[in-house]
Parts: structure tokens; sequence; C-alpha cells
């Protein structure tokens, strides 16, 4: 199958109600409005194809890049090529549920994370932070290093109200998931959110919204979920 053809596939199943909804999350044209489960009978006869992904990403076209991720090969990719995706995702739902998602199942995650969690730019934090989740929620508790996700929770603590807004959600998601994902700091990612307490997240075109991983936290807790990991990441 080639580009042409899974546009053409992507187009058919589009629906203007999911198209304004990706659009009130900040899509923008062009699109479809494809429902991700609607991809996965096509995903499954590609299967993984880099060169169809680049292909599709390149597009500019929410839905093709979306889909993009889930035929990547993440270890095919370079620490430019993800650069490069980066690069080209122009809101959250692309740099965190595609680029960081992808990234997460490569062998050099943590090192390209870190660099864009330190770059200062708003949807790269965003994406090395959401990156973390994946793989913390996905990858055995043996594969971190115990006194660098700590660093990281007073890193959190530290910087996470001044921080860009969209920033700030990942980042407080990241104290959630090492509460509940990572047990060898589960305590400290707690006594980290009650430190933090209630973030607001500013947004310029809806309502103001509050985070707060300590309530969260707890009620995962609550219901036994200490440890969770997920099987697979991507669709």
């Amino acid at each position: 199958m080639d580009a042409k053809t899974v546009m053409q596939e992507l187009e058919s199943l589009g629906k203007e109600r999911t198209k304004k909804m990706y659009m009130s999350n900040g899509a923008q044209e062009p699109l479809f409005g494809v429902a991700t489960g609607a991809m996965k009978p096509i995903a499954k006869q590609i299967k993984i194809n880099q060169a169809l992904a680049e292909e599709l990403y390149a597009t500019g076209n929410y839905d093709a890049m979306y889909f993009a991720g889930i035929i990547a090969d993440p270890k095919a990719m370079t620490e430019e090529d993800f650069d490069r995706w980066i690069d080209a995702a122009y809101f959250y739902m692309i740099s965190d549920y595609v680029v960081a998602v992808t990234l997460s199942e490569s062998d050099i995650a943590q090192d390209v994370a870190d660099k864009w969690i330190a770059s200062g730019e708003e949807l790269k934090m965003s994406a090395g932070w959401s990156c973390y989740c994946w793989l913390l929620g996905n990858r055995k508790d043996h594969e971190f290093s115990e006194s660098k996700i700590a660093a990281m929770l007073s890193e959190v603590k530290n910087t996470i109200h001044d921080s860009p807004e969209r920033a700030k959600y990942a980042m407080n998601q990241f104290v959630y998931t090492v509460g509940i994902s990572y047990i060898p700091l589960s305590e400290k990612a707690v006594e980290t959110a009650k430190a933090i307490g209630t973030v607001e997240i500013r947004r310029d075109t809806k309502k103001s919204s509050t985070l707060n991983a300590f309530e969260t936290i707890h009620k995962e807790l609550d219901k036994g979920r200490l440890g969770f990991k997920r099987k697979y990441v991507r669709c």
C-alpha cells in the first residue's frame, strides 16, 4: 500500500464530528477526522514500514501524521529523525501522542527526551516528559536510574508552576506515573505531588483547568494499581 492509497483510505474514514473535535484541541487543516480505532485495519495490512511512515508524516495532515506513528519503526529512527518529527509537531496531540510515543519504543528514548526537556520549548518539553511517562508505564523498573528519576521529581517540584502550559500537564503526568508505575520512588512521587499541590493549566480558547497529582495517585493506589505497566505503548 503506497502513500496515495493510504491517504485515500484515511479520507474515506474521516468524520466531520471527529474532525471538529480534533480542531477544538488544536489540530489544523489538512485533516480528515479519523478515529484512531478506525485506523487499525489499515495498520494491520501494512504493519511496520518506516519509509511509508516518513512519507505520511511529511504530508502535514494530522490523521496521516498519527498513522505514521503507528507504522513507524522506532528502532530504525535516529536522533535527527526524531528531531525532525518534533519540529513538525505543531500541537500537543502530535508531540505527546505521536512523537513521544514513537520515541518511547526506541533505544535512544531517554537521551532524546532529556534533550527536549532541557530545551525550554513548550512542545519539546511536553514530548520529553510525556516520553518518560510512556517509558515508565511500560518498561521494567530496573531499566531506569533511581537517582535520575528522583532528580527529575525534584525538578518538577521546583519548576512546574513556572513552566509552559502544556509542559505543566506532562510534568504533572510524570509525577503521577512515577507514583503508580515506578515502585522504587512511589512514595517520593506522592510527597512531590503533595508539595506541588494544584496545578492550573491556562488555555487560549477554553476555560482554565486544574490538575492534582496527589489526589489522582491516591485514587489509583486505593484501587491496588501500584506497579501498573502497559503491555503495549502504541496502538
